[in-house]
């Protein structure tokens, strides 16, 4: 299967092609975006043409049974591992976006009509272990998360995979975050010569009173690209932050749409974005403020730090605002590291690759010092400084053999 082979297709045989009713409302919807290429505007700074051409074979889904872990573990896009007492199953999805910007959105529900449905019962803490072992395959899935009123959760997610070649991976969250609740979503991934690609996109509805935590760390020297859209009622509060460092010729990052629709509503959207070799990071995110969201507050900003010349950040913070009553900011800034301080270091006895590590992981840990969870924390530092190494060590060797 060539998911490219759909994009020009009629509806009808865009429906005979996936197995799907023709009458789908979400069908409507993704032939109404098309199918992305190189000039959709979610999809402008990364290949997606290129993942799409991929000759893929889908995974089918069958029914599971789950063995007691104490984490969550998705292998291939089906569950096969969970703590007991949490109810992992699958479940028609009762809430899909009606507006999201993504069509690979809709291609993913489309794919996975019935998803996996986690419960959030209570004050909960899970880990969520995703496990890619196929080569060339189509691995689709798609979470569900829902948490109870005035209750708090954190998921904390990481990625694993045995070597492989030519996989695509779409799977991405449908959330609904109650009201007066709090939930903490932390994903950790790293991608260094992984064999699979990945396009992650997300769906996030907060109701009144809600607060969202949204950070994601991604590291490494492959693709992939994560798309979100949020849409926050009355007084919610979502906290997004996004922290790249990537090297070799990856193309990583962040497509977004947060959309402020009731009044007193907060966003605040960080990216912290490390550049090294011929990568590319991508921070393309818009905050919306709607006609009905009065005295919103809303700030966005990206920074980045490139250390190769031949490295490339395409950042484009945005605001679209339809009211006057509201406390709203953006910005971007893009560098280098400081050679004063550099040079300080190494005048102190530091190696170089010593002293770019701790301006490195200075500029970094200003997000990752967010979590809240030590041990969470720990895992993203140290997934961190292993990337870093990995680097620094195909660096030396470049250059050993130049």
């Amino acid at each position: 299967m060539r998911l490219a082979t759909l994009k020009g297709l009629s509806l009808e045989a865009t429906a005979q092609q996936l197995g799907v009713d023709a009458a789908h409302p979400v069908l409507a919807r993704l032939h109404a975006l098309g199918i992305p290429d190189k000039k959709s505007e979610a999809y402008r700074y990364f290949d997606v043409a290129a993942i799409l051409e991929k000759e893929v074979e889908p995974i089918a889904r069958r029914p599971f049974s789950l063995e007691e872990a104490d984490k969550i573990v998705i292998t291939d896009g089906m569950p096969t591992h969970a703590p007991k007492g949490i109810r992992v199953y699958y479940d028609r999805c009762d809430r899909i976006a009606e507006n999201h910007f993504d069509p690979l959105y809709y291609l993913g529900h489309l794919l996975s009509p019935e998803v996996i449905r986690i419960d959030l019962d209570g004050d909960t803490d899970i880990e969520i272990e995703h496990r890619i072992t196929r080569s060339n395959a189509l691995v689709s899935y798609r979470i569900a998360l829902q948490n109870q009123a005035g209750r708090h959760a954190t998921l904390f997610e990481s990625f694993s995979n045995e070597p492989l070649e030519n996989t695509l991976v779409l799977y991405g969250y449908d959330v609904d975050v109650a009201s007066d609740s709090t939930l903490r979503m932390i994903k950790n991934h790293y991608m260094h010569r992984s064999g699979y690609t990945m396009v992650a996109s997300h769906f996030m509805k907060l109701a009144r009173h809600a607060n969202a935590v949204f950070k994601t760390f991604d590291t490494g020297s492959d693709d992939a690209l994560q798309l979100l859209r949020a849409e926050l009622e009355d007084y919610a509060h979502l906290d997004a932050g996004h922290l790249l460092y990537l090297n070799d010729t990856a193309r990583r990052g962040t497509v977004s749409q947060i959309v402020h629709i009731g009044q007193h509503a907060v966003s605040n959207q960080e990216a912290k974005n490390i550049l090294e070799n011929d990568s590319r990071g991508i921070f393309d995110a818009l905050i919306k403020v709607e006609q009905s969201a009065k005295y919103t507050k809303a700030h966005q900003n990206s920074k980045a730090i490139l250390l190769d010349e031949s490295c490339y950040m395409a950042a484009k913070p945005q605001l679209e605002i339809y009211i006057d009553e509201l406390e709203a900011s953006h910005g971007s800034t893009t560098g280098q590291l400081d050679e004063k301080q550099l040079f300080y270091l190494r005048s102190r006895g530091i190696s170089e690759i010593e002293a770019r590590k701790m301006l490195v992981v200075a500029f970094a840990n200003t997000l990752i010092d967010q979590i809240k969870d030590s041990r969470h924390q720990e895992t993203v530092k140290a997934t961190f400084e292993e990337a870093f190494y990995e680097a620094a060590l195909a660096k030396s060797s470049t250059k050993a053999h130049a």
